[in-house]
């Protein structure tokens, strides 16, 4: 049997971007150069037949493990970009959409907010208003100290596809990531309001945010306000009592 291992570096090492039909070939032809050569003869020819077929299954089985190799070499990870319509530049826009989620003064709420796409589709339904639902509503921003003019804006969303990766982590009270970490984007630690009945999620919002144009109306739902510290069981120093958290998005082969 080939040396697998041997066998796949080759073909990896020549771009893991070659096309299936390209792989196939470069392990045909490297099975071939390891055949010792054959006589022509009757025997040879029946020899060369038999040679084929072992050819083909050791082809076949050298693309099966090839294929097991990509998936495992390829490192992508997927992360929402909270607050922007966009994703970073070195990463590939899955979807763009609006923020979703339990209104702040439901009780029963669910907790994590959602992307919600711009073209959504739909299974059964029944367009009547029932009271055994759960229910998913717009978000805005409830930014009244700074970023005042954004506030009561809808939320926008962007879901992210970065590669080359293999974990993406919110470092919270960081602008910046540890050392051999790269940054994705950085922002500022959003939630709900402490004293609604929703429970809600820590949420890192880009630096910059986007809004959704003409969605500039008071209707709540779900809420994004500032984080910021309290001391007490907090230790301060180093955090400072009443000042908002910034967060980052990090990602690492």
């Amino acid at each position: 049997m080939i040396p697998i291992l041997i066998l796949l570096l080759l073909v990896y090492d020549s771009r893991a971007e070659t096309e299936s039909k390209g792989s196939k070939n470069v392990i045909h032809d490297y099975i071939r150069e390891q055949q010792p050569p054959v006589q022509a003869d009757h025997h040879g020819e029946a020899q060369k037949r038999q040679l084929g077929n072992a050819m083909l299954h050791d082809t076949e089985e050298a693309m099966r493990l090839l294929k097991l190799a990509t998936r495992i070499a390829i490192k992508n990870v997927v992360y929402t970009r909270w607050g922007k319509k966009t994703c970073p530049s070195k990463a590939e826009l899955v979807h763009s959409g609006f923020v979703g989620g339990s209104h702040s003064y439901h009780s029963g709420a669910a907790v994590e907010p959602l992307c919600l796409p711009r073209d959504p589709e739909w299974g059964l339904y029944n367009n009547k208003v029932d009271r055994y639902r759960g229910l998913v509503y717009g978000a805005e921003y409830e930014t009244n100290s700074f970023f005042r003019h954004i506030s009561n804006h809808d939320v926008p969303c962007a879901v992210c596809l970065s590669h080359g990766r293999s974990v993406v982590e919110v470092f919270p009270a960081r602008k910046t990531c540890y050392k051999g970490w790269n940054l994705e984007y950085s922002g500022y630690l959003m939630a709900g309001h402490w004293d609604y009945h929703a429970g809600t999620k820590y949420t890192c919002v880009d630096k910059i945010p986007d809004i959704i144009y003409g969605s500039h109306s008071n209707k709540n739902g779900y809420l994004f306000h500032h984080v910021e510290a309290r001391c007490g069981s907090l230790k301060c120093p180093p955090y400072v009592h009443g000042r908002e958290l910034v967060c980052a998005v990090c990602s690492r082969a």
